[in-house]
């Protein structure tokens, strides 16, 4: 299921529910794998690997959300990465949330830096965003993991 979210810079931020319809268990190796010279390659299967189990713990909680813009790239989350978000989970100090503020979706780290609560972004071009009772924002679920392409 997709949902699309608009907001009012005109981007959308794409939401889907995972689908566990599907068995897709991956063959996983136990060799290691060397990032510089290539070794000889060990034909050892330990077992198989269902991503679906491997990241999502609360399934009827988990989404994923496709990112856009730069403001967390120093998180290792960039623009067209596809994040895991579980709502279930509690919002606290330091987690990546995905929030709803002043109607539109954005993703952050929870600060809370002297008794005041902040929506910080990953990226030095853009500030804090204080979070106080005036506030319009809801903390909408906690990234879990992140899906970055090469």
């Amino acid at each position: 299921m997709k949902k699309d979210s608009k907001n009012k810079l005109g981007r959308s931020l794409e939401f889907f529910q995972p689908d566990y319809a599907t068995d897709c268990e991956l063959p996983l190796f136990i060799a290691r794998v060397a990032a510089g010279f290539p070794s000889p390659a060990d034909d050892y299967v330990e077992g198989r690997l269902d991503l679906n189990k491997h990241l999502i713990k609360h399934p009827a909680a988990t989404y994923f959300v496709k990112a856009i813009g730069d403001s967390m790239i120093d998180a290792g989350i960039h623009s067209g990465d596809i994040m895991i978000v579980d709502r279930s989970l509690e919002a606290t100090d330091n987690k990546v949330v995905i929030a709803v503020l002043h109607g539109e979706f954005t993703v952050k780290r929870i600060k809370k830096i002297k008794g005041k609560l902040f929506l910080a972004p990953e990226n030095d071009k853009y500030e804090p965003i204080e979070v106080n009772e005036d506030s319009d924002c809801e903390l909408w679920g906690v990234v879990t993991n992140v899906i970055h392409p090469l």
